[in-house]
């Protein structure tokens, strides 16, 4: 293999058990498996999170939860985002939960359902100052009664999102939304005449607010062994939370395709944008942004080669990139490299990369691209 990813099985397992912890015997534990598991591998690490105690999968699409049916995995699986109303038939033979957000999708989900003889969870998303998928307070008991009318739909579950809990250690708007959501879904359940599944906690939530918790946690970013941000951490440590052993899941390999000389004063790369003031070692190595190495590494980052640091030199490209193995003693051809993750002593983090970049991990690691192998690293797995 030229390009792949690696996946610790054991790093995965231990995350989850970590936040199985730290959640307690109530709570569900809902595994957000959306867009290929943040990178890592939408099939393998479902089975894996399962395995290791999860209670619900939580995708993005109905492309994603069909994908789950038909690889024969029967566990409660929500679908997070909309789906198309053609789509929505396809939803309901499958026996997969759904988050609703608009008076169109309760009425064709109805239909469907009906049609086919079965019943659908729905779980109703409800505004709490996000702005983006929700239902507006107001509009709160309508959406019940029409969920209530629609033949062939339960009301499962009332959802939100936080906006604002983890890029900042002032959680004022945070308690608002929790107050917030702490009303509508009492209101929802009064109206449902029967309780629902309450879920609104992130990976920040679930660290920093036990009170969050409720009935069904989403763990995302962490459980892939990330912290959301500094500043959770920041406020996992004033609030005195105890930390959790979170273990980055996650690393990212290449090979050497080349290795040349370049004479001081040569260019490397497009435009001309680095050029050698000594005699140079460059590798080539057969990954881009095509790949979802970002091109805002350009001249930036690095890759470890035998465990030392490799500074990339020049612009990404589409499927290459070029670094300095000038003083990394017999560094050569089909050598292994490391894109993210640890080799020997060195680590290049995804919080490194994502620093680099100027983005955040989440963006590092799901934008690896999914047709790049996912190698299980555990001698027991078997798909």
């Amino acid at each position: 293999m030229l390009n792949w990813v690696e996946i610790d099985a054991a790093a995965l397992s231990g995350n989850v058990a970590e936040f199985r912890r730290r959640l307690g015997a109530g709570p569900k534990l809902g595994a957000v498996v959306k867009s290929n598991a943040y990178g890592h591998g939408l099939l393998d690490v479902s089975r894996l999170a399962l395995a290791a105690g999860a209670d619900w999968l939580c995708v993005n699409n109905a492309e994603e939860g069909l994908a789950l049916r038909e690889a024969g995995l029967s566990a409660p699986v929500v679908i997070l985002g909309y789906v198309p109303l053609a789509s929505l038939g396809d939803v309901a033979a499958s026996g997969l939960d759904l988050v609703v957000c608009n008076l169109e999708t309760v009425t064709a989900l109805g239909r469907a359902a009906t049609a086919r003889g079965v019943e659908v969870g729905v779980h109703l998303k409800v505004e709490t100052g996000t702005n983006r998928q929700g239902v507006l307070e107001r509009d709160v008991p309508a959406f019940v009664e029409a969920i209530r009318g629609a033949g062939g739909l339960r009301l499962r579950g009332v959802s939100s999102h936080f906006a604002n809990i983890e890029d900042t250690t002032n959680h004022a708007f945070a308690e608002g939304q929790i107050a917030a959501f702490t009303r509508m879904s009492e209101a929802v359940a009064r109206l449902n005449g029967a309780p629902v599944l309450r879920h609104v906690a992130c990976s920040a939530a679930v660290l920093l607010f036990n009170r969050t918790h409720l009935d069904l946690a989403r763990i995302g970013i962490s459980m892939y062994g990330l912290w959301p941000s500094k500043e959770t951490y920041v406020s996992c440590l004033e609030r005195g939370k105890p930390s959790l052993d979170l273990k980055p899941v996650l690393t990212w390999k290449t090979r050497i395709a080349q290795v040349k000389d370049v004479p001081e004063g040569g260019f490397v790369g497009y435009g001309g944008t680095w050029r050698a003031t000594r005699p140079t070692r460059i590798a080539v190595l057969p990954v881009g942004y095509y790949e979802g190495y970002d091109r805002g590494l350009s001249g930036i980052g690095h890759a470890l080669v035998r465990g030392r640091r490799a500074p990339l030199r020049g612009r990404v490209c589409m499927n290459m990139c070029m670094v300095d193995v000038t003083d990394i003693p017999g560094a050569s051809l089909e050598d292994e490299v490391v894109l993210l993750g640890r080799q020997g002593d060195e680590a290049v983090t995804a919080e490194q990369l994502a620093a680099w970049c100027g983005t955040i991990t989440y963006e590092i690691v799901s934008r690896i691209h999914p047709a790049l192998p996912r190698v299980i690293m555990s001698p027991n797995y078997a798909p």
